[in-house]
């Protein structure tokens, strides 16, 4: 015990010399030791001091952190004998330990949130393959499949010779639009089935007893309603804003194969249905895809990458041609049905017409047409009519074929489903109508009633 406090004497008196150029400070609360050289005016002699003495710096330095080491070494010993020495270490000025002067270095370590810093290692990650980056059709199908359903109609008329249970007679796709068990298919799927029975099979293999809620024969749009509720409803998108070229998703149930699934792209926004030969339908225009529809998938959803519906698959004409309907008039039809349940009945199914056949105006037909025939400049959208029916309040109101329509009521015409939008009303049409070149005429049409 004698050696230990002789030697701390012995290396404070030591410290206390060899530190005669330096100030040292020493704070008890944070327990850091500061050097302070002493500055004072320097002469010629001094600066030839000051390279002595710079040599002598490092010994200084060192046998201060030296002593300070032995100091402290002695104090923690004398602390195993807390009653002999209490009151010399409350009067006792300690120094640090060597170690807390020099900087310490751990080696990098992977650190868990939550678990510490001595956690295992985490094992390496395998990396993305390009299957699951890519397969984003794959990822579209999970997330959208839930809301189409098969449609099977059966002939209470014929039965199976060994079950006896009602035949097949059709079949045909749908989706949901309502979680109430509201579905959206073809009209041609459900009706014209003398003692038909309609089941409605869900993706969870869930069958329930369909009834026709609503027909519209002339847009080809049927509502379905089976007793479920909590359902898994389809998106419903914009037709309006669809591109040619863009990816689109076919859903249904070809040949009675159901949850078929067949891609491609949009081959045309806008089919009317006069180059179809379709005669007696009020739908303004088809969407045309190269996606594979056939028998069966008729009713089904066209959906977009966003997995949202655009569109009502209702017709093959040839593999690589399909069309399908637009949402945005199905929704229509949604609404409109919506408005007359309430009302206690279906749709009115009444339409206006005026007796035209026209063609929207697009920048390719615009470009021919002033090719041919003198047109404003600034045209850049409308409608020209190129057949008037006899006697029609068209030609009533003296509409001649070639005239071009811009503006209806004050309101631009972007193409004919706007015309068919403004017949739904009741009020009378004024149209802003250019003939004979450039010149601008205002005819007022009364549109008459097909009931």
């Amino acid at each position: 015990m004698l050696s230990r406090n002789l030697l701390s004497k012995f290396g404070q008196k030591h410290i206390r010399r060899s530190l005669v150029q330096c100030a040292v400070s020493y704070d008890t609360e944070s327990s850091e030791v500061v050097l302070k050289a002493t500055k004072s005016k320097k002469t010629d002699e001094d600066d030839k001091n000051e390279r002595t003495s710079r040599n002598r710096l490092f010994p200084v330095v060192s046998g201060a952190l030296l002593g300070a080491a032995i100091v402290s070494q002695a104090e923690s010993e004398d602390q195993n004998d807390e009653s002999d020495t209490k009151k010399k270490r409350t009067s006792r000025t300690s120094f640090p330990s060597l170690a807390s002067l020099l900087p310490t270095l751990s080696a990098a370590e992977p650190v868990v949130p939550g678990h510490g810093d001595k956690s295992p290692p985490l094992p390496p990650t395998k990396p993305p393959s390009r299957r699951s980056r890519f397969n984003f059709i794959a990822d579209l199908v999970e997330e959208t499949a839930p809301g189409l359903v098969y449609i099977e109609i059966k002939d209470t008329g014929v039965r199976d010779y060994f079950t006896g249970q009602p035949v097949t007679s059709s079949n045909g796709s749908g989706f949901i639009v309502g979680e109430d068990g509201l579905i959206l298919t073809n009209a041609h799927v459900v009706i014209n089935k003398p003692r038909a029975n309609i089941l409605v099979r869900l993706q969870d293999g869930r069958v329930f007893a369909g009834t026709i809620e609503d027909v519209d024969v002339k847009s080809d749009l049927a509502t379905l309603r089976i007793p479920c509720k909590n359902l898994p409803k389809m998106k419903l998108g914009s037709s309006s804003d669809v591109r040619p070229g863009e990816w689109v998703v076919a859903m249904g149930s070809p040949l009675a194969l159901s949850n078929t699934i067949t891609t491609g792209v949009v081959s045309n926004i806008a089919r009317p249905p006069d180059e179809l030969g379709l005669q007696g339908r009020d739908v303004p225009d088809y969407i045309q895809t190269d996606a594979a529809i056939t028998f069966g998938n008729s009713g089904g959803p066209l959906i977009n990458l966003d997995g949202e519906a655009i569109g009502i698959n209702s017709m093959k004409v040839t593999p690589g041609i399909s069309f399908a309907i637009p949402i945005d008039y199905a929704k229509e039809f949604l609404k409109k049905s919506a408005e007359a349940q309430k009302k206690g009945g279906g749709v009115d199914h009444s339409r206006r017409y005026i007796g035209i056949t026209m063609v929207t105006l697009n920048p390719q037909i615009v470009e021919e047409l002033k090719t041919r025939i003198q047109v404003p400049q600034n045209i850049s959208h409308g409608i020209i009519i190129y057949r008037i029916v006899l006697g029609s309040p068209a030609d009533t109101a003296g509409l001649k074929p070639g005239d071009i329509v811009t503006h209806i009521n004050g309101k631009p015409i972007h193409g004919s489903r706007d015309v068919y939008k403004l017949l739904e009303g009741g009020e009378d049409l004024n149209l802003t109508v250019i003939r004979d070149q450039t010149k601008f005429y205002q005819i007022t049409v009364h549109p008459e009633s097909t009931r």
